[in-house]
């Protein structure tokens, strides 16, 4: 089959590779018909390189239709549609019973210190091939495979693998009560669901990013909009009688703009040969950190700051002064997919599109284009924020 395949920093191909097959009676295998890059793609692509291989396949956005089913499958068969959650989790065990998949406890990489295995996403979490290709072996499909109708577009259930229910966990988390006001940093794919989901929910959105096409994007969904100003900072609190928000959401991570120097050491750990580059970023990595500063700056004293975005520095500087004198509450983590999608499935759904699900996707392209795509995506150009992929 082909895949899109890492193979070196900032260098992915699309090629041949083995098709995959049922390992295990919980296994299916499903043909794809749309997968997404994701943001979190981009780490891979330029960060976090030495816990690759070359030739490893990667995505974690996928949806399609089951081909082959293991003997111990029993609620899917051949022909059913199915969105695929980035994380995989058995759904029995003890985190996986209080809806925290993500650190499932049957496929948690307990050798790396990691949480649940992922698509596509490194030797940290299980070096599985992902599902930017045509085809993809589906572990405890029973619980992971989410069955969907076929009379909509794929559009319209294909974010719920990841970036939708990213979104809305990071605004449940976020905290908020009737009249509170939401600030979202970032207003790339996972922002802009948050920002939505946010007026969906009733509440004032203020939102920042510094590309325009984004800005306006996210305007046609009610939400208010600032430029990433100098002054921003000073802009969210005059929006805000003062205070700041009640409760930011920071949809960027590890690569926000500014921070040259966290950039560059980024890029230059990505060259070393790659027990260096493990011992340096395991040990003393950093990230980009002006969007988290920002959120923490600009929250609102006892106010609440939910991380979407993805961290992977093991020793970035934090201001727990400043924290502990505000008094914040500070939410993160890996989306736990399978706890949400029962609440998300209707709105999808929904012929009204109450999240505008239709209205994010800016390039489709055949997946024979996805090394191209990542570049046009990294570098957020001809009005690019969200890619999907026909293999």
């Amino acid at each position: 089959m082909r895949a899109l395949t890492w193979q070196g920093t900032m260098k992915v191909r699309v090629e041949d590779v083995p098709d995959p097959v049922i390992q295990d009676p919980g296994d299916v295998i499903i043909r794809i018909t749309s997968t997404a890059i994701c943001g979190s793609d981009l780490h891979l692509f330029d960060v976090l390189g030495p816990f690759l291989s070359r030739g490893d396949v990667l995505g974690h956005e996928p949806m399609g239709i089951v081909e082959e089913v293991g003997q111990g499958v029993t609620t899917l068969a051949p022909g059913d549609r199915v969105v695929i959650p980035f994380v995989i989790a058995c759904g029995h065990c003890y985190m996986c019973q209080r809806g925290l998949t993500t650190q499932c406890e049957t496929t948690q990489n307990r050798s790396s210190g990691t949480g649940a295995s992922l698509y596509g996403y490194t030797e940290l979490y299980g070096s599985v091939p992902g599902g930017q290709a045509e085809r993809l072996r589906v572990p405890f499909a029973d619980f992971n495979a989410q069955k969907v109708g076929h009379d909509l577009p794929d559009e319209r259930y294909l974010f719920l693998s990841d970036i939708l229910p990213t979104a809305w966990q990071g605004v449940q988390y976020a905290g908020l009560e009737s009249g509170d006001v939401l600030a979202v940093i970032g207003l790339g794919p996972v922002g802009q669901f948050a920002a939505r989901i946010g007026v969906h929910l009733g509440h004032r959105v203020i939102a920042v990013d510094p590309v325009p096409e984004r800005r306006a994007m996210a305007e046609r969904h009610g939400v208010e909009v600032l430029d990433l100003t100098d002054d921003v900072l000073d802009r969210l609190r005059e929006a805000t009688d003062g205070r700041g928000p009640d409760a930011v959401v920071d949809a960027v991570g590890m690569e926000a703009h500014g921070n040259p120097g966290a950039a560059f050491a980024q890029f230059a750990a990505g060259l070393l040969p790659d027990p260096l580059a493990k011992k340096a970023a395991t040990t003393v990595g950093v990230d980009r950190l002006a969007a988290l500063m920002l959120a923490l700056d600009s929250v609102r004293r006892g106010g609440t700051v939910s991380l979407s975005g993805v961290y992977a520095g093991a020793a970035d500087p934090m201001p727990l002064m400043t924290m502990f004198d505000k008094g914040l509450t500070i939410r993160m983590g890996q989306c736990n997919v399978h706890r949400w999608r029962d609440e998300l499935l209707p709105l999808v759904e929904d012929p009204a599109d109450p999240l505008g699900v239709t209205d994010l996707v800016t390039h489709r392209v055949p997946l024979e284009e996805a090394a191209r795509m990542y570049d046009v995506f990294k570098k957020k150009q001809d009005g690019c924020i969200k890619v999907v992929l026909t293999p």
